[in-house]
């Protein structure tokens, strides 16, 4: 029996699994399969192996000065579309956005591009993942929806394929020989909890999902100790909706760094700012700044500073708490380390369209963000969106996309203002002209700029223009290389840098 898996990429509010983030719904199904069938041949493919099959009759066209890398098909696997899908018997598909964001190289499959891709495909078909709830690469837009008449049409079957804590702990494992058909760098997204102990955030299909439980810190460790001896250095213990409420992350934190000792890469990703606040003396605020690598980011779901949009979306945090919790994280985690990066620092979602938004939200949360700045706190990074409005969500029922149509022209105003304002001043208080940054990875081309980025959770990204020594010409620095670079200007949310020659 030979069963492949198609990933298409995931993005959720709890975890994300668009390269070079590796997500946990790929790794489950090829654990699960290779725990139950282990006589099968399971294969992995991704949705870039498919475009390049399909859309590119499989030829690999060159990148040239004048042209950008082609994110479609830049995250290839060892295996061949064609080759593999002709042999195997069923395929499983891994899709699903629920939390639409910008990617430097990848580009997630849709519903809509799929379905030509594989309607010529004569086998069991599976899908899975997110896109079950519905998805939308795009904010601000109702989620796409595989109809009853499409999956008849193309024989597909929707399977959850929801494992409990109980049935990983036996196989989860067993996943990380997936990375033998993975070429490039992974960085593994790791699952301590699942559900949401307080929220019920109107646009959010986490409780929907699940209920609040806590995954058992050994079962984690035996995870991460799978695919740390299979070769992985990059960890994010970040599909779970709040870190800080995880079964015991002091010690998880210690248990990671005795049994894998020289990883360049551990982050934690959701935090509730709640959480920070009432964790007491700082002691898991401390133990993150401790155990984990610099350029962490606590990602806190704010996306509202306005109290009266916070009580009509049932939004976990009061604008009070969350700016103390920035205050707190500050004071610990504003310190640099060996890369460059500051050790922990606070990132803020704001969202778009939530219902009771008015003029006077944008206000708000302007203030909000300006006082951080007037007060010397940091923020790594602010998210904007629009919210993607998603089936069987509070959202849906009690309001759907009425505020993003009534306030649809003000977004692209309040977007800038918040680059402008915030964002730019804030990205030169991070990131000062003449800052070293190490262990820089340079990932995809613009022309003759190469860009790159540190492994992390939500990396700055930085443009490096480059000249050959001897004719002073542009030149590219080759890609998948570790560099060292010098920061030069800054853009809004990115910055220039010279490479540092070693």
């Amino acid at each position: 029996m030979h069963y492949t898996i198609l990933d298409c990429y995931t993005d959720e509010a709890s975890g994300l699994g668009v390269p070079p983030y590796l997500g946990t719904y790929p790794r489950y199904l090829y654990a699960k399969l290779k725990h139950d069938y282990p006589k099968a041949t399971i294969s992995y493919l991704t949705i870039d192996d498919l475009r390049l099959w399909k859309k590119y009759k499989g030829k690999i066209k060159p990148t040239t000065t004048k042209d950008t890398t082609n994110l479609k098909i830049y995250n290839l696997t060892n295996n061949s579309a064609k080759e593999i899908i002709k042999s195997t018997n069923k395929l499983f598909i891994v899709l699903g956005v629920h939390v639409p964001g910008k990617y430097l190289s990848a580009l997630p499959g849709t519903i809509k591009e799929l379905l030509p891709l594989i309607k010529d495909i004569r086998k069991t078909k599976v899908l899975t993942g997110p896109a079950i709830y519905g998805t939308q690469l795009e904010g601000g837009k109702f989620a796409e929806i595989l109809s009853s008449k499409q999956q008849g049409q193309l024989n597909i079957q929707l399977e959850e394929y929801n494992q409990s804590f109980e049935e990983l702990a036996t196989y989860a494992h067993l996943g990380a020989e997936l990375l033998t058909q993975i070429p490039q760098r992974r960085i593994i997204e790791i699952e301590t909890g699942r559900g949401c102990k307080v929220g019920k955030c109107s646009f959010c299909t986490e409780p929907l999902k699940s209920r609040f439980q806590n995954r058992p810190n050994e079962d984690i460790l035996k995870e991460v100790k799978a695919y740390y001896e299979a070769g992985a250095r990059f960890f994010r213990l970040g599909k779970q909706a709040d870190f800080y409420a995880s079964e015991d992350p002091i010690n998880l934190l210690k248990e990671i760094n005795k049994h894998c000792p020289d990883l360049e890469m551990l982050h934690i990703d959701n935090v509730n700012p709640n959480s920070v606040v009432a964790d007491k003396d700082h002691a898991i605020t401390k133990a993150i700044v401790k155990y984990c690598t610099e350029g962490n980011i606590a990602a806190f779901g704010v996306e509202s500073f306005d109290p009266d949009v916070v009580k009509a979306n049932l939004l976990n945090t009061h604008p009070i708490i969350a700016r103390k919790a920035i205050e707190i994280i500050n004071q610990y985690g504003a310190v640099r380390g060996k890369n460059g990066l500051h050790k922990y620092l606070p990132g803020i979602n704001i969202i778009f369209g939530l219902l009771k938004e008015t003029k006077t939200s944008h206000k708000l949360n302007i203030a909000a963000l300006q006082k951080c700045l007037d007060n010397n706190l940091l923020l790594r990074r602010i998210n904007v969106r629009q919210v993607a409005v998603l089936p069987d969500t509070f959202l849906e029922k009690h309001g759907g996309n009425k505020y993003l149509r009534k306030n649809k022209h003000l977004y692209w105003k309040w977007r800038n203002q918040i680059r402008q304002e915030i964002d730019s001043p804030m990205l030169k208080r991070l990131f000062p002209i003449g800052t070293i940054l190490t262990d820089v990875y340079t990932e995809i081309y613009d022309g003759y700029t190469t860009f790159g980025r540190q492994m992390g959770t939500y990396p700055i990204v930085i443009g490096i223009p480059h000249k050959d020594k001897e004719t002073g010409k542009p030149k590219r620095i080759p890609l998948n290389k570790k560099i060292k670079v010098r920061i030069t200007a800054h853009m809004l949310r990115s910055i220039t840098a010279e490479l540092v020659e070693e």
